[in-house]
């Protein structure tokens, strides 16, 4: 156990790195997937081209990086939360619909308000979010505990 402020113990921060990069990465497959095959599925010529050919290679490489920094916010909410909630899977999943309610509903809600993205494409990103940003969550926290002992497996699940 990491060592107690104020009778609070302190997050495992190299947890929080090493488990916001898993859910980080599966944060970026998911989109992949998302993008690649179900939303080129919903455009007009799908199939022809990819998703990505629309966008740049630092459009590309800033939406990867924004997908890991999703990734380190979402173990960091699992790891604030943990104490009141819990460890293991039902306070991921807490922790994964806070972030999608904010990054993926409103955020969605937003873009098929104003117009930016069509609104099918929308929905079916916000609903494959809240499928895939949880699951993100589950994977981080599995990693993540208040000690670091040195033992691979994570023994509150």
């Amino acid at each position: 156990m990491k060592k107690m402020t104020n009778g609070v113990r302190k997050m495992n921060l190299s947890r929080v790195l090493l488990g916001g990069a898993l859910s980080g990465l599966v944060l970026n497959i998911g989109e992949y997937v998302l993008n690649h095959i179900v939303v080129a599925q919903l455009s007009p010529g799908a199939g022809t081209e990819p998703a990505s050919a629309e966008f740049s290679v630092g459009q590309i490489a800033s939406g990867v990086a924004i997908m890991f920094v999703f990734g380190l916010a979402l173990i960091w909410i699992y790891a604030a939360i943990r104490p009141r909630f819990g460890p293991g899977p039902k306070t991921a999943v807490i922790a994964g619909l806070a972030v999608w309610s904010i990054a993926w509903l409103l955020t969605g809600a937003s873009f098929i308000n104003v117009g930016i993205f069509p609104a099918d494409q929308m929905l079916v990103s916000i609903i494959w979010g809240l499928v895939e940003v949880p699951l993100a969550a589950i994977a981080g926290a599995w990693l993540y505990r208040e000690d670091d002992a040195g033992c691979i497996e994570n023994p509150n699940w």
